[in-house]
């Protein structure tokens, strides 16, 4: 993710995760397609790694978010 974003109830969250996933399968997923079309069977277990290591990514991201405390003055 590029931007920060505020997450401050359940909805913000799921909203953040519909958005993270859109973007994870529209980059990791066609490389999974492709190589499962054209590719080895290394080239599909790389992009299944690829796709795995955006997803992990992704959710130790706001993981980290979690455990930032707020700057001075906010709630």
């Amino acid at each position: 993710m590029q931007h920060t974003i505020q997450i401050g109830n359940r909805g913000d969250f799921g909203l953040w995760a519909i958005e993270v996933a859109k973007q994870i399968v529209s980059e990791q997923g066609f490389e999974l397609a492709r190589a499962a079309r054209d590719g080895t069977e290394d080239d599909v277990r790389a992009a299944g790694n690829a796709l795995g290591q955006a997803i992990t990514n992704a959710l130790m991201e706001v993981y980290d978010g979690l455990l930032e405390e707020p700057a001075a003055g906010e709630t």
